[in-house]
């Protein structure tokens, strides 16, 4: 089989089955999108970009239209109610090159959109429920067979229900918290270039992340997001609005002018998380992609930057290629190595900020504002958050010229 041009079914239309149907398509492969939402558009949360990200989108020619909607970030810092600060991380004490992008969901769906080829067929309503791998033949809902297809890129995010034909996954759970969040205008709020987050505990954490605007809505907008447990959802909806909105504004009275728009339960949105690791990334024909692959917790905000990492790690796996297995063996072990790590840090950190244990949280209090002052700890903390670690002690490169490009002076 040549691997110049092969027919590839990418089941899934969030960031990693956009960024690899963009990126497979400009390489001469045939490619079709099987989507289930029956008018895929522009919908979600805020989102932070981080330079890996960032990065590979500058590789797709597509970095100064994300910049133009998104917001610079330049620090991540948490408190709690009474002040005391938690976490300060600033980009620049890495790299003075090195920024966050907050961006809207929707934004970096319409402009990975713009640039999705043509000839490429979208499948809309159709939900894949099963795939081949030997004869690469996919099924949707409605019991049509697609195909037969070279390559089946499995891209249907981190509740995937065909994550199990590479084997029964090594771990596959839902986490017990969620969130809820909604996208508010920033109009005049003070912190437009950070991610703001104040902890009560680890039983709640609320934050606002400017996120810039989209194609079609030039009103600046934060994304706000409050952390709960999931099973404790159907409860918040039953109980006055009202009281929750004077809680969120006792916690933290300057989210208060921002919040005065919401009126009903129904303006928020729910957000649920898996942590999941798959038996294998690929089988024959069958290869995983994005949350597919590596579902974890939000707490290290990496989900959209290792999908967009994902895309473009298979394109060039598919370039070096002698044959399809040797290209998706290529893929699955530089991915898995960045990937594996973060799954295990994401793991570590989630009962620090989402549980109802008090001493996780009172040993984050008390000592990681501290650790991101010493030389070695922060270094480790903002390699990890830039996406920059590569597994445990390893870097992953940023090239001179994307690094030059975002010199102090530049545009962005």
């Amino acid at each position: 089989m040549s691997l110049s041009r092969l027919s590839v079914a990418v089941i899934g239309l969030g960031t990693a089955g956009q960024a690899a149907a963009v990126l497979l398509a400009r390489d001469g492969h045939r490619v079709e999108v099987f989507e289930q939402a029956a008018a895929p558009g522009p919908v979600g949360a805020g989102l932070l970009l981080q330079p890996v990200g960032l990065q590979v989108l500058w590789k797709m020619g597509l970095l100064d239209e994300v910049l133009r909607h998104g917001r610079r970030i330049d620090r991540l810092y948490g408190d709690t109610p009474k002040g005391k600060g938690v976490l300060d991380i600033r980009y620049a004490r890495l790299d003075p090159r090195l920024y966050g992008l907050g961006l809207q969901r929707g934004a970096l769906f319409s402009i990975l959109a713009s640039v999705i080829d043509p000839a490429t067929v979208l499948h809309a309503d159709s939900r894949v429920v099963d795939a081949d791998s030997d004869n690469g033949r996919v099924r949707d809902v409605h019991g049509k067979s697609h195909g037969p297809f070279d390559l089946i890129v499995v891209a249907d995010g981190s509740a995937s229900s065909l994550r199990c034909l590479t084997g029964n996954p090594r771990l596959d759970r839902p986490y017990p918290w969620g969130a809820l969040w909604c996208l508010l205008e920033q109009g005049d709020w003070a912190f437009g270039d950070e991610l703001r987050q104040r902890y009560v505990g680890a039983q709640r954490m609320i934050g606002m992340l400017p996120v810039g605007t989209r194609p079609g809505d030039d009103v600046p907008r934060l994304s706000f997001f409050w952390s709960l447990p999931t099973r404790g959802m159907d409860g918040w909806t039953q109980a006055p609005f009202a009281a929750w909105l004077d809680e969120v504004r006792d916690l933290w009275p300057e989210s208060a002018p921002r919040l005065c728009g919401l009126r009903a339960h129904s303006a928020l949105s729910r957000a649920s998380y898996r942590d999941a690791i798959p038996r294998a990334w690929h089988k024959g024909r069958l290869v995983l992609l994005g949350d597919a692959a590596h579902a974890m917790s939000p707490q290290l905000g990496q989900g959209v930057n290792m999908a967009l990492l994902d895309a473009l790690a298979l394109r060039d796996a598919l370039r070096a290629g002698r044959s399809l297995r040797d290209a998706l063996e290529s893929y699955a072990r530089q991915r898995s190595a960045q990937v594996s790590a973060y799954q295990f840090w994401s793991r570590w950190l989630t009962p620090l900020f989402q549980s109802h244990q008090r001493i996780p949280a009172w040993v984050r209090d008390l000592t990681f504002l501290q650790m991101g002052r010493l030389w070695g700890a922060r270094s480790l903390m903002l390699r990890v958050l830039s996406g920059t670690q590569q597994g445990m002690f390893g870097t992953h490169a940023l090239e001179p010229e994307f690094l030059d490009r975002n010199s102090p002076g530049l545009p962005g």
